[in-house]
């Protein structure tokens, strides 16, 4: 069961979003963005009101995502990448990088921001996470910025929180 925002029994009308994908590695950031896509309709967005674009590399998702959020165009923005691990520490420097400078996007415009860049220690890990066995990170990106920018909505309008989690993640639940 996925997550559902609700608004008095009725779902909320979802926010135009930006979704920022990474070229390095497409056969997984592709299925990445099927996924996020995939998500976004089935909460009832139209494919018109996500737009797609396209970062050189992982390293350039930040300030892709500063001017989508700066543009005014979107009330969300979902990042996609995926970082495999190499020989070299340079693969954590850039992960840290791309989520220190999503995390500023999110503090410094108020658009809410989907974080769905893997790091993974290999091509089996990343494939698992792209619409395999451990699911697709771009649905659960995609779904927490829209969950945060309906949070978002209710905090600025001074409503009750419209976020009502069915089926989240829970890697600490007992049963």
């Amino acid at each position: 069961m996925r997550a559902e925002s609700v608004v008095n029994g009725v779902p909320p009308s979802l926010p135009r979003v930006a979704v920022i994908v990474s070229r390095y590695n497409p056969s997984v950031t592709d299925r990445l963005c099927r996924g996020a896509l995939a998500e976004y309709e089935n909460r009832g967005g139209h494919s018109r009101d996500a737009e797609v674009f396209h970062a050189p590399g992982a390293f350039e998702l930040p300030v892709l995502a500063m001017e989508a959020a700066r543009a005014g165009r979107f009330g969300a923005v979902v990042v996609l990448g995926c970082i495999v691990r190499g020989q070299t520490r340079h693969d954590r420097y850039i992960a840290q990088a791309v989520a220190d400078g999503v995390t500023r996007v999110g503090l410094d415009t108020g658009v809410a921001c989907g974080f769905g860049v893997l790091t993974v220690n290999n091509a089996d890990q990343a494939h698992a996470r792209a619409g395999g066995k451990k699911g697709n990170k771009g649905a659960e990106a995609m779904a927490a910025a829209l969950d945060t920018a309906a949070a978002l909505a209710a905090v600025r309008n001074g409503l009750p929180s419209p976020v009502v989690a069915v089926g989240a993640p829970d890697k600490a639940g007992r049963g």
